[in-house]
């Protein structure tokens, strides 16, 4: 495609020996004779280069030159000045032409002066897409160095939402059923993630590895682009991007987006892809990390970060803390090997007396710790009686046809009521149930200050 030129003169002669010039270098040319005709030329259209002569009447080159670049601030710009005027041309310079060229001007002169231009424009657009493609690997960089859910998803779908231009997106995400699930946002409200999610569920089934879906998505919201998020092997998630992200808002001009801006957009779709599985295999690490390795409920590691996590969002929840009566019987009569099996026993009895979101722990030998998510001492009360029931009542060990029968002493604290600092809330749960352990055993107690420390704790 030949490069375009914008000639302005007012000389008749003038224009007609410079268009000859360039018509014959090859340039597509446009001619304007004074320097509001070229302004209407710049707004209706873009050119590669304007040459302009300093004194135009109405307007000097110097406005003309500003305007110019107030519309194009990338078009090349060449000067044409008289032997005693250059001092306007190297002002012109300095506010942004390229070159100038003084009368007579031959057409070497005016040749060399367009190509460099053209040359200049070149170099920079390059740089441009090296500076472009520099910052879209340092996003990749950071996306896939990102091991915080809660950063990554708004981080990655702002970065896809740049490269295509576009209002918002939405993150749909497989689980491990292969069912999809609305995962996140980015410049939209959450709202608008399961209307996404609804009207995209037919396509989902057909996105491929590479390119892109339309959808049309209802209540106004307009047009959508599904893009796959793999690792390489496999779909692991969606991102739909939105052209308008809000009701009644149209579409833009540029929807949908150009094949260059899918490109992008899906080369950082891929590195999120490799990012969310590795945020998968961190997950699986650290349950593994977390989990007790005879019974697999979780550890005191994992215990720690659940107080923690409980105190910092402010909601009350009460501990359980649980050991067996007279354990030691068990292991003398039977064996270790048996009393090991007695304690998985016990923590499948466990879950089956607390809720999915509760969180068990075995904390060491045969004591149990329980934390209720979201109860209060009175709630959890029942709960402690009904777990110390399960217990009394089940027949232990009936596959080894021993028929052993255990019970426990459970001791309750609860946040705020009892302790507002982790330490504290453990330590009087396991005062209380000491307590229970010194009286009648296989009994609940509520936590008290005035309740004696356990001994070697």
């Amino acid at each position: 495609m030949a490069h375009s030129v914008l000639l302005v003169d007012d000389e008749r002669f003038a224009r007609t020996v410079y268009s000859d010039y360039l018509r014959n270098s090859g340039y597509e040319l446009e001619v304007a004779q004074d320097a509001g005709a070229a302004v209407d030329l710049l707004r209706s259209r873009r050119f590669d280069v304007m040459v302009t002569d300093m004194i135009l009447p109405g307007m000097d080159g110097l406005e003309l030159l500003g305007i110019a670049k107030q519309i194009d601030p990338n078009i090349e710009v060449v000067v044409i000045t008289a032997l005693d005027r250059v001092d306007p041309a190297v002002r012109a310079m300095r506010s942004g032409a390229s070159d100038y060229l003084v009368k007579p001007v031959s057409p070497e002169a005016l040749q060399i002066s367009v190509q460099r231009c053209l040359s200049t424009r070149t170099l920079l657009a390059e740089n441009k897409a090296l500076r472009a493609h520099l910052r879209l690997f340092e996003t990749c960089q950071r996306i896939t160095a990102t091991l915080e859910r809660e950063k990554l998803v708004p981080l990655s779908l702002g970065a896809i939402s740049a490269e295509c231009a576009c209002a918002g997106a939405v993150l749909l995400e497989r689980d491990a059923r292969g069912e999809w699930t609305f995962a996140g946002v980015s410049n939209v409200v959450p709202e608008v993630g399961p209307v996404v999610l609804s009207a995209a569920l037919e396509q989902l089934g057909r996105l491929g590895y590479e390119g892109s879906l339309p959808v049309e998505l209802p209540d106004q919201l307009g047009p959508a682009v599904l893009l796959p998020v793999t690792d390489g092997k496999e779909v692991l998630a969606a991102a739909a991007l939105l052209a308008s992200g809000a009701a009644g808002r149209p579409a833009p001009a540029s929807w949908p987006p150009l094949q260059e801006q899918i490109v992008s957009a899906g080369f950082v779709c891929k590195h999120l892809g490799l990012a969310l599985r590795n945020l998968s295999r961190l997950k699986q690490v650290e349950h593994l990390a977390y989990l007790d390795d005879l019974t697999h409920l979780y550890n005191t590691r994992y215990l720690e970060l659940t107080l923690e996590r409980e105190i910092n969002g402010g909601r009350p929840f009460s501990v359980l803390f649980l050991d067996l009566d007279f354990f030691k019987n068990v292991n003398d009569q039977h064996g270790h090997l048996v009393g090991s099996r007695l304690l998985v026993e016990v923590a499948r009895v466990l879950r089956s007396c607390v809720r999915d979101e509760d969180v068990l722990v075995r904390y060491g030998g045969d004591e149990y710790v329980a934390v209720l998510v979201g109860i209060d001492s009175g709630s959890a009360l029942k709960v402690a009686e009904r777990i110390r029931r399960a217990i009394e009542d089940h027949r232990f060990l009936a596959r080894e046809k021993a028929l052993v029968r255990v019970t426990a002493s459970i001791g309750l604290a609860s946040y705020p009521e009892h302790a507002t600092v982790k330490s504290e809330i453990l330590d009087l749960a396991d005062r209380a149930m000491y307590r229970g352990k010194r009286t009648t055993r296989n009994v609940v107690y509520m936590a008290a200050k005035d309740l004696p420390p356990v001994p070697g704790r």
